[in-house]
């Protein structure tokens, strides 16, 4: 095996034996072998479309396999290959369908034939670092990955926004079409171009999720919520599918259980449509590298919904549950139907916490609805001087110590300054007492990554206010990255044009030199250094 999409990466050059994730090498090479099918359907999908041929089954299989192969997300090899397998049935109905004029490419001709070994040995020829499609220069090939790990953060956020019936055909094609270009021989500046346009259509997926979830749950709303505990049984719900965590919400009414959120669920008590059910009562746990721990003491059941689930320990494994496009071996699964009655049935057997406990008081839900409803006091504040510079500080959170960089510029930024934070990373911030500056709240958590859009948002309506653009505002934004929805949205950052960023807490292994060269002379994209130098280079 070869991998080094996520920021954790061994050695910072690749993972070879086994995954710093968990994944191991089978479900590793099955992941490539996917990837190499869904690039076959790219091809074949293409000249569909070139005959008015419907591609909806198409679109929708391709979002949720390629989510699949998402750092943390299922790791489970037989699982991915039943995926393969899929996406053969995929490609043999679009070939009935007499298209034929991609039939020369690798990805079209072969097929799965054979056991489980015969699936791996081919994983491992068509994987990262292969030439199957044709000689790569060390640039081209990091490219094409950045590409594809960008398509992989689409592929989330559509995955969210189709569940709740938003789709849109445009990105569907382009996620095809994108497939298919990146097994064709392409130059350095085209892939360039490329994967600005990646950026582009992310931010067209954010846009369309951002919809989705504000028609089906309302916009978020400044909200308290406890990190307290109540007496009785209890289900924590981890990952981002609102929609899940909606239908576990009716399912558990009545029922005597209380609801807890985790990690990246946390924003979701900002939403009328979800907060409205009494028994979602706050929110457990911190981040999702902390849920070994988390998990192993929470006395009731587990949902995942998305990623990033870690190898379940002994102690909580029978709690735990999987659903979605999620998977770990030996971890009960809840499939399509979405009927939770085995989720429910544990954590009334566990019977959940024996008493009350007292826990902080925090603040979520500021979505760019929230905070642009009182955006007459945050342009006021910045022109009278008493909002000195905004700060987005936030992204995926991690296991690596340097990660506490962002804790530490948290603390040291001056009070006449205004945080967001949004995804994962707000753990590293969201617990320190900041403060006010008049009646806004100095730390302003908009959401999960799925919401990233919102920060966007919000920061296209400053610049338009005063009349500037976005990189003129007083704004710095100091991201954290992990995964392939934060490659994603980076992209969309980039295509904006937005420059002087900083990203930690290591550049990506697949940035080559020179591609990183191209981030620095266009885009003035920075690696973190220390708290205290990044802090005198931004307020000066």
């Amino acid at each position: 095996m070869f991998c080094y999409q996520c920021e954790e990466t061994a050695k910072r050059q690749g993972c070879t034996v086994a995954g710093v994730c968990g994944k191991d090498q089978d479900t590793a090479v099955l992941q490539d072998l996917l990837i190499f099918q869904l690039k076959g359907i790219g091809l074949l999908a293409e000249e569909a479309r070139k005959s008015g041929i419907d591609t909806k089954e198409v679109d929708t299989f391709v979002v949720d396999a390629l989510f699949a192969t998402l750092t943390n997300v299922n790791f489970d090899s037989q699982r991915i290959a039943e995926f393969i397998y899929e996406a053969q049935k995929v490609k043999e109905n679009l070939l009935q369908k007499e298209v034929k004029a991609a039939l020369d490419n690798p990805a079209v001709q072969w097929k799965p034939e054979g056991d489980m070994e015969a699936l791996i040995a081919k994983g491992q020829e068509v994987g990262v670092q292969s030439e199957v499609f044709g000689p790569e220069t060390e640039d081209t090939l990091a490219l094409k990955e950045l590409i594809t790990y960008g398509l992989k953060g689409i592929s989330a956020y559509a995955h969210h926004a189709q569940v709740l019936g938003y789709t849109d055909d445009d990105i569907y094609k382009f996620i095809e079409e994108t497939l298919a270009a990146t097994t064709r021989r392409k130059e350095v500046q085209e892939l360039v171009e490329l994967a600005l346009k990646v950026g582009e259509y992310n931010l067209k997926t954010m846009e369309l999720l951002d919809k989705a979830h504000n028609e089906t749950f309302g916009s978020p709303e400044p909200t308290p919520l406890s990190l307290g505990v109540k007496k009785g049984p209890a289900i924590l719900v981890s990952g981002h599918d609102l929609l899940d965590l909606y239908k576990l919400l009716e399912q558990t009414q009545d029922k005597g259980i209380n609801i807890y959120t985790h990690s990246e669920m946390l924003p979701a008590h900002g939403y009328p449509g979800l907060k409205k059910f009494k028994h979602l009562v706050g929110n457990f746990g911190g981040a999702w590298q902390d849920q070994q721990k988390d998990f192993a003491q929470f006395p009731g059941a587990i949902l995942m919904t998305t990623n990033c689930i870690q190898r379940p320990l002994n102690s909580y494994k029978d709690n735990i549950f999987t659903t979605g496009v999620v998977g770990w071996p030996g971890v009960k699964h809840i499939g399509p139907d979405k009927d939770f009655t085995p989720v429910i049935e544990r954590a009334l057997e566990l019977g959940g916490f024996p008493e009350d406990r007292e826990g902080k008081t925090i603040l979520t839900g500021f979505g760019h609805k929230a905070v642009l409803s009182v955006a007459d006091k945050v342009i006021e504040g910045v022109k009278s001087g008493r909002i000195r510079h905004f700060f987005l500080i936030g992204g995926c959170d991690g296991r690596k110590p340097e990660r506490n960089y962002y804790t530490e510029l948290a603390k040291i930024i001056p009070d006449d300054c205004v945080i967001l934070t949004l995804a994962c990373g707000k753990y590293r911030i969201n617990n320190l007492d900041l403060g006010n500056i008049g009646d806004l709240p100095r730390l302003l958590d908009v959401g999960q990554c799925n919401d990233a859009y919102s920060a966007i948002k919000i920061a296209v309506a400053l610049a338009e206010a005063f009349n500037c653009g976005v990189n003129d505002l007083p704004l710095s934004l100091v991201l954290s990255w992990y995964e392939q929805k934060a490659v994603a949205i980076l992209l969309t950052l980039l295509h904006l044009g937005i420059k002087d960023m900083r990203l930690g807490p290591s550049l990506p292994a697949f940035v080559t030199p020179n591609v990183l060269k191209v981030l620095v002379d266009n885009f003035q994209l920075k690696p973190i250094t220390t708290p205290q130098e990044d802090l005198k280079a931004i307020l000066g």
